[in-house]
């Protein structure tokens, strides 16, 4: 969390009413609000990290908690009640495999530039995979890399944080955990991937076939 804001002229309200202030402001956002934010709506003098550590130590066991997303803060559904707000829906759209695994090295190794990319995955990334990643606001251009050329490099945002539940890409699930999933296991043993060079076995991290430009 932030510093508190500096002293001010005018006098803060109680530290209760603050509380209040931001939980109504949290429920009232459809996006995650950073501290900043919730500066710029209060009332001179308030401290707003305060407000919500008294918020997230509040709402601890009930149906909903005060989610840190990145930088910023919302008010999302307990985990273990999660399965009570899903249901089914046609999936109008889908990630290409292309797309699977550029945005997988993006949340694993950013920032990243492109050249990175494309040699984790053995292939050149085409624009229009990056642009759809950019397009669904779960990837970003992060700052220029102080290498000759001065390459942009890629980061998730904080929308894919929140797609996901993850308060920060330290929160990913580890190999082993991908493992255990059954996420990593679709590579074929060796005697049968012999003599088929062009088949890319589904390990994200490995190489892939050529995707089309």
């Amino acid at each position: 969390m932030t510093d508190a804001p500096q002293d001010s002229l005018f006098r803060a309200p109680p530290p209760a009413e603050q509380e209040r202030m931001v939980e109504a402001i949290l429920f009232a956002s459809a996006a995650p609000v950073t501290v900043g934010e919730l500066h710029a709506r209060l009332p001179h003098g308030c401290d707003a990290p305060a407000a919500l550590e008294r918020l997230a130590k509040r709402y601890e066991g009930r149906g909903i908690r005060l989610q840190r997303v990145g930088d910023a803060w919302a008010m999302r559904t307990a985990p273990d009640l999660a399965f009570l707000m899903t249901r089914e829906t046609v999936e109008t759209r889908r990630l290409s495999r292309a797309a699977i695994e550029t945005l997988a090295i993006v949340a694993y190794h950013q920032p990243v530039t492109r050249a990175e990319i494309e040699e984790i995955r053995g292939v050149s990334v085409s624009r229009g995979t990056v642009e759809q990643l950019m397009e669904m606001d779960w990837i970003k251009l992060g700052q220029r890399r102080q290498t000759p050329g001065r390459p942009v490099t890629f980061v998730v945002t904080r929308a894919f944080l929140d797609h996901f539940g993850l308060s920060s890409p330290r929160d990913l699930p580890g190999l082993k955990e991908l493992r255990a999933a059954g996420l990593l296991e679709g590579t074929p043993p060796p005697t049968e991937a012999q003599g088929v060079e062009d088949d890319a076995p589904d390990d994200m991290f490995e190489r892939s076939p050529p995707e089309e430009s």
